[in-house]
C-alpha cells in the first residue's frame, strides 16, 4: 500500500496541451520536390501551431493565381507593367541572350500549348509565365522575387508580429540570396527551413494520382531534375548562411497501411500525414509529450 508521500507512485500526466504557437515574428520555409506534401504539411502546421492560414504563402499557388489574374485581365497594373517591361528588356538584352534563346527554343511547343501562332516578338510576359508554370520550366528569378516581395510585404504590413510559412520558395541559389537580403531588410528572421524529402519514383506516383492540370509526365520529370540541379543547392546555401541547426531534413514518405474488407493493404492517408507532421513538430523543438496532445486534438478536427 502506498502512502501519500511515497515517491514510487506511478507518474500520471495531468496536464493537457491543446494549443502552442511558433515564436514570432519570423518565417518558416518549406522546401522540397514537387508532390512532397508541402501544402499538406503547411496546412497542418497552421492548425497545430496557431498560424493564421492567410500567412501561408505557396509559391506554386501564387504563380497559378497570377496566371489566372493575367488571363482575366485583373492583375494589378503596377505589377503587370513591371513584369511586362522586364520581360521585353530581358528578351532584347544584347549582353545576355539566354532568355531569347530559351523562348525561341520553346516557340513550337508554345504554339501547341496556346493553340495558335506564337513568335518571339508576339509572345507576352504572361504567356511565358503561364507556359513555364504549367510545363515545369524555371520562372525567371526577377518575377518570383517581385511576387514574393509583394505578398510578404502585404502580410507584414497587416501583421508585423506574425509568423509566416513560405512554401516552395526559394528554388534557386539566386532566389535564396535575394530572399535572405529582403528578409533582413525588413527585420524578419528565418525560424527554420524544413526540407521535405521523397524519391523521384514516389514523386511521380503521387503527382499522377492527384491529376492536376500541370502534371504531365514530361513536366514532372523536368521538375524533379530541376529540384536536384537548382533547389537542392539553394538549401545548401541557406545552410551556409543560417547555420546547419536552422535546417531540418524531413522524411515526407512515411506510409501507414490498413487492411480493407478483402484483407488487402490500403494506404491510410490520414495516419501517414500525421507521421510526417510528428516529424515536423519534433524538428521544430516541440516535446514529444506535447506532440501527442496536439496530434490527438488535430485528428479530431481532421
Amino acid at each position: 500500500m502506498f502512502s501519500s508521500h511515497d515517491t514510487t507512485l506511478p507518474f500520471k500526466n495531468l496536464i493537457r496541451v491543446d494549443k502552442v504557437s511558433l515564436k514570432g515574428p519570423g518565417v518558416l520555409i518549406l522546401t522540397g520536390p514537387s508532390s512532397c506534401g508541402k501544402g499538406q504539411v503547411a496546412d497542418a502546421i497552421c492548425r497545430l501551431l496557431s498560424v493564421n492560414p492567410r500567412n501561408h504563402l505557396s509559391m506554386g499557388e501564387i504563380l497559378r493565381q497570377t496566371v489566372g489574374l493575367a488571363r482575366a485581365g485583373q492583375l494589378p497594373s503596377l505589377m503587370n507593367d513591371k513584369l511586362s517591361r522586364h520581360f521585353r528588356q530581358a528578351l532584347g538584352d544584347p549582353n545576355d541572350s539566354h532568355l531569347l534563346k530559351k523562348v525561341s527554343l520553346h516557340v513550337p511547343m508554345m504554339e501547341r500549348y496556346f493553340q495558335g501562332p506564337i513568335t518571339v516578338d508576339s509572345v507576352t510576359a504572361f504567356q511565358w509565365l503561364e507556359y513555364c508554370t504549367f510545363n515545369g520550366l524555371l520562372i525567371p528569378d526577377f518575377w518570383t522575387e517581385t511576387l514574393i516581395e509583394y505578398h510578404i510585404g502585404r502580410l507584414v504590413g497587416a501583421n508585423p508580429d506574425g509568423t509566416f510559412i513560405l512554401d516552395g520558395y526559394p528554388r534557386t541559389v539566386e532566389a535564396a540570396q535575394h530572399l535572405i537580403h529582403y528578409l533582413r531588410s525588413i527585420n524578419l528572421p528565418v525560424l527554420k527551413v524544413l526540407h521535405l524529402s521523397i524519391s523521384r519514383e514516389e514523386m511521380l506516383r503521387r503527382a499522377m494520382n492527384r491529376g492536376r492540370e500541370d502534371d504531365e509526365m514530361d513536366a514532372l520529370i523536368s521538375r524533379f531534375e530541376f529540384y536536384v540541379e537548382k533547389v537542392h543547392p539553394s538549401v545548401d546555401y541557406l545552410k551556409e548562411v543560417l547555420g546547419s541547426d536552422s535546417i531540418a531534413l524531413i522524411d515526407a514518405h512515411q506510409p501507414v497501411y490498413m487492411k480493407n474488407q478483402q484483407g488487402e493493404p490500403v494506404l491510410d492517408v490520414k495516419k501517414s500525414i500525421m507521421r510526417i507532421c510528428m516529424s515536423t513538430l519534433r524538428a521544430l523543438g516541440v516535446p514529444r509529450i506535447v506532440i501527442a496532445d496536439l496530434i490527438e486534438n488535430y485528428q479530431v478536427q481532421f
